[in-house]
């Protein structure tokens, strides 16, 4: 027994000498992850320190027999709370990076990080197990009463902790190296920009047989029969973002029915989703067993959603509530449309909070002018297009402002026309516009009656303010 206990202290004190000289090493890193993990930020910083220094304490105090039992305890501690991080973050759909060795290795947080937890846990439960011993009166006393084979792993321990800290550093000169190098490319233009998250586009979708809610299964096979792109959106049971974004999946759902087959995915048993999802009129929902299909697409939180045509992957990965806002928006835009063509149905909102549906524009003429508060051409106009409104000719189009931009951004703008946000641009895909500033007029019918002008002139030449004539542009009077 006593050789088994030797090991296992052995064993501990190698893992966390790693450990915490791996972080000092790489403090940055380690302020990321405490953030990361959901800590304030204000926290990050002494935690950062801290934590290195109690993993390296307990490391000394596990070589001597009279105070191993201490350090055993002070690492169980220290499991316990990184076990329960980790599993609250699970559970909430989160995969921050661990950190656990600094540089040396750092990845995503998932089972196998619990089962890792798991076997310290059991190796400093057992070192607890074997009860404490009793500490000589000299705190220093326990130097001298060293029997070799713990000064062995007493000078096995330094060596290590000297090799990782040389290592560590190495790595370390060649990041900075690495970033020089980046910087020089970025120079070069020959830098590369991150891929999007998950699988590459137009690559053929991973294939799938779920439970349904009923008790059947449910294959991708199955849904593409269907005839209309899918929309596969990613939750779990315990995730408050995912919860909150239910009621909007059932909406969705409702709304677009005719255009997008939308799909949740969650774990869990029929009974607690079924339960779950009642009041919202929720259909579809499909459950993993574990998180094999959500691996399978390359997710690695939630809520997350991600497009798919035909069986091929048809968009990157949508990460959050508002990624996944956007890209059903523009996944359940209309067909573009054309001079002659109808208006199509289009919903926005304007600055009071009221949504409007473009197909209702209808018995005047109206200018859509496309525009961006970030745009410097719209800025460089914005005094001509406010003095246009007060003073608009009779018979001139009304205006109708389509853009992007926050809120506020578009609130400061001062149109006295009614403003409808569009912050993914989807109004201006559907219309042919390319860009801002630029514009499209509306019959009194409810048709497309212009091509689309683009750049201030052009806008202005279309909405009456100016005109071309032989000689070049003139004002109208008014």
């Amino acid at each position: 027994m006593l050789a088994v206990l030797v090991i296992a202290r052995l064993l501990l004190a190698a893992v966390f000498a790693v450990s915490g000289v791996a972080k000092m090493a790489d403090r940055a890193g380690s302020r990321k992850a405490v953030v990361d993990f959901g800590l304030p930020a204000f926290l990050g910083p002494p935690v950062a320190l801290l934590l290195p220094l109690f993993e390296l304490a307990c490391v000394a105090a596990l070589i001597p027999a009279s105070l191993a039992w201490w350090g055993a305890a002070g690492l169980l501690a220290m499991l316990v709370a990184f076990t329960a991080a980790i599993s609250v973050n699970l559970a909430l759909g989160r995969r921050p990076d661990c950190h656990c060795f600094g540089q040396l290795h750092s990845g995503g947080i998932g089972w196998k990080t619990l089962v890792r937890n798991g076997a310290l846990l059991s190796l400093a439960a057992f070192v607890m197990w074997q009860g404490p011993r009793q500490a000589d009166a000299n705190a220093l006393a326990w130097l001298g009463g060293l029997d070799r084979f713990e000064a062995a792993v007493l000078c096995f321990a330094a060596l290590a902790a000297a090799q990782v800290w040389f290592s560590v550093h190495v790595l370390r000169q060649n990041g900075r190296l690495m970033l020089r190098m980046e910087a020089l490319e970025g120079k070069l233009g020959s830098s590369a920009e991150a891929p999007p998250a998950g699988l590459v586009v137009n690559s053929a979708a991973p294939a799938f047989s779920l439970q349904a809610l009923d008790g059947g299964s449910v294959t991708l096979e199955m849904l593409r029969e269907k005839a209309k792109p899918i929309l596969l959106v990613f939750g779990e049971p315990a995730c408050s973002l995912c919860n909150a974004l239910l009621p909007d999946v059932a909406q969705w759902q409702r709304e677009y029915a005719d255009r997008l087959l939308i799909v949740p995915i969650s774990r869990g048993t029929a009974e607690e989703n079924r339960a779950k999802i009642a009041k919202l009129e929720l259909r579809s929902m499909l459950l993993q067993k574990d998180r094999e299909t959500a691996q399978a697409y390359l997710v690695t939180g939630s809520p997350t959603a991600v497009l798919l045509r035909e069986g091929l992957i048809a968009s990157s990965l949508a990460e959050g509530a508002d990624a996944i806002r956007s890209l059903v928006g523009r996944a359940t835009l209309p067909p573009p449309v054309k001079k002659g063509d109808p208006v199509p149905s289009l919903k926005l909102a304007d600055l009071t909070g009221k949504t409007m549906d473009l197909a209702t524009v209808r018995g005047s003429r109206t200018l859509l002018l496309f525009w961006s508060p970030a745009c410097g051409f719209c800025q460089q106009m914005l005094a001509e297009v406010k003095d246009w409104e007060r003073h608009r000719a009779p018979g001139a189009p009304d205006l109708l402002v389509i853009s992007g931009g926050s809120f506020e951004s578009n609130q400061q703008q001062g149109f006295r026309s009614r403003v409808l946000l569009d912050p993914n641009f989807g109004a201006g895909e559907v219309f042919g516009a390319g860009g801002t500033p630029s514009a499209v007029l509306l019959d009194e019918d409810g048709r497309v009656a212009s091509e689309v002008s683009v750049g201030a002139q052009e806008v202005f030449v279309l909405a009456g303010k100016i005109s071309a004539g032989n000689g070049g542009i003139r004002p109208v009077s008014r």
